[in-house]
This record gives structure tokens, C-alpha cells and sequence, in this order.
């Protein structure tokens, strides 16, 4: 018997099995953070670089292509809105002012993302800068809780269009890893005098066409460089993301009108600063 043949079979099964098992993990921390003000991708970031999950352009790409099964679990839960939108956004102002809305929301991001892609991934895909945006972010969070702002706006349908606008240019900094998307246009809506749940609900339109571009682009970048088994990797990671973010998604509206952002501000800060211990010290 070829002894060696067989030990590097069970090897290879063994390596592909370990390689999905990364997948479902980190599809799991992406659809568990991904609409949290808590960064999606600097969380992977992280366990990928201390984990040595993925630490290469691959894991950078993954990192951003399993966003998808969170924003389909968004859009399936919001499907009848979309669908209403659709049907009446040529027949009634309100309908077509709110796509408006989330259009100029939308394109500073789509214009900085296409222009600056590679310098971002290139340059400030760095666990350091990851650890650093994540304890500032948090204490960003508590500094926002403590302002007991006072809200003027109520319906994330309904802010003024100058506010979508300033929205999308605040969102624009998230694509520094570990600032995080979500958090990033929930503070810039609540500065600007949205109460919590509204800011929040709007994170959520947001999203869509946000992560929808970005996949799109990341997949038009890169897609040609991807194996059949990382398009088995990115499936996998996939599954868990939609549906640990559709869980997220059901409940997070709830918890924010009833709960402050302490709770994510105090994560941030304990996981990034235990980053940045074991990245000096450890």
C-alpha cells in the first residue's frame, strides 16, 4: 500500500473540510455583525489575521463577497416594502422621494468606493488600523449616547434630502475597516436628528445598495481569480451570514428603541484594545 498517497489524502480531506468549517465561522460573524455598529469587516479582519484564516487578497475578497447572504436576508424581510416602492415610486412623491433619498445616500460611497478600491484594500485592510478604528468607534458610541441629542425626525422616510446626502458622505469613512458602515450612518443620522430607531431602520435601506455595489464591484475585480473551491468557501460563508443576519436584522430594530449603544461601544473598544495588545505584546 502507498502509505504516503493515503496520508496526504486524509490530509487534503481533512484541509477541505477544516477550510469550510473557517467559512461557516466567519459567514456566522458576518451575518452577526454586519448590522451592528460594531464593523463586519474588521471582525473578520481580525480572526483571519490572528487565526491565519485567509490572511491573503483571497481573505480580503472573502471578507466583502459573504456580505451578500446578510443583504438577502435583509431584502427578503423587507421585500413587500421594496416591492411597494417599486410599484408606486413613478406615481406618488413620497414613494419617489425616498428612493431619491437613498440614491444620494448611496453615491459618494459608490463614487469613492470605484476610485479608491485598491488603495483601501491595499493599504487599510491592516488588523493595527482595524484595533485603532475599533476603540475610537466605540468611544465615539458612548460619546453619541451621553449627547442626548435631541431628535427631530422619526421616520427614516422621510428625512429631508440634504440629510440623506450628508448621510452617504459620513458613511464614506467606514470604508476605513473597523469604523464600520452600520455605526457610521447610524451616528451620522442621529447628528443630524434622527432618534435611534429611525437611524437605524435607515442603516438598513442603506445597506442594500452599499453591499450590493460592493459585491458587484469586488466580484468584477476579482472574480476571474477565484477557484471552484473558493467559490465552495464563499457558499458556505454565505448560508451562515444570510442567516444569522436575518436573526440580527428581526431583532436589532427592537433592542436600539429600548437599549442605549453602550453594549457596542464597550465590545469595540475590549476587542480592539485586546487586538492591539496581542498584536504588541502577545
Amino acid at each position: 500500500m502507498d502509505f504516503v498517497a493515503i496520508k496526504a489524502a486524509i490530509a487534503g480531506v481533512i484541509a477541505s473540510h477544516l477550510d469550510l468549517f473557517k467559512a461557516g465561522v466567519l459567514g456566522i460573524v458576518e451575518g452577526l455583525t454586519e448590522f451592528l455598529p460594531v464593523s463586519s469587516t474588521g471582525h473578520l479582519l481580525l480572526m483571519e489575521h490572528f487565526f491565519s484564516w485567509g490572511d491573503d487578497d483571497f481573505g480580503k475578497s472573502f471578507a466583502i463577497l459573504i456580505q451578500l447572504g446578510a443583504i438577502l436576508a435583509l431584502l427578503t424581510i423587507y421585500f413587500g416594502r421594496l416591492l411597494a416602492l417599486a410599484r408606486y415610486m413613478f406615481t406618488d412623491w413620497a414613494a419617489a422621494r425616498f428612493v431619491i433619498g437613498v440614491l444620494l445616500a448611496f453615491l459618494p460611497a459608490a463614487a469613492i468606493g470605484a476610485l479608491a478600491h485598491d488603495f483601501i484594500k491595499d493599504k487599510l485592510f491592516d488588523v493595527r488600523i482595524v484595533c485603532i478604528t475599533l476603540v475610537i468607534g466605540g468611544f465615539i458610541l458612548i460619546w453619541v449616547d451621553r449627547k442626548n441629542l435631541q431628535s427631530r425626525h422619526h421616520d427614516a422616510t422621510e428625512f429631508p434630502l440634504w440629510m440623506y446626502l450628508g448621510i452617504g458622505f459620513i458613511q464614506c469613512l467606514a470604508m476605513i475597516p473597523g469604523v464600520s458602515r452600520s455605526g457610521a450612518s447610524i451616528i451620522g443620522a442621529m447628528l443630524f436628528g434622527a432618534d435611534r430607531r429611525s437611524a437605524a431602520e435607515f442603516s438598513f435601506w442603506l445597506a442594500m445598495p452599499t453591499m450590493i455595489g460592493a459585491f458587484a464591484y469586488e466580484m468584477y475585480k476579482s472574480g476571474a481569480h477565484f477557484s471552484d473551491g473558493s467559490l465552495t468557501l464563499i457558499a458556505v460563508g454565505f448560508v451562515t451570514s444570510f442567516i444569522c443576519g436575518w436573526i440580527v436584522v428581526k431583532t436589532f430594530l427592537h433592542y436600539v428603541q429600548r437599549h442605549s449603544f453602550a453594549l457596542f461601544a464597550w465590545w469595540r473598544i475590549i476587542i480592539g484594545s485586546a487586538g492591539l495588545f496581542a498584536i504588541y505584546f502577545a
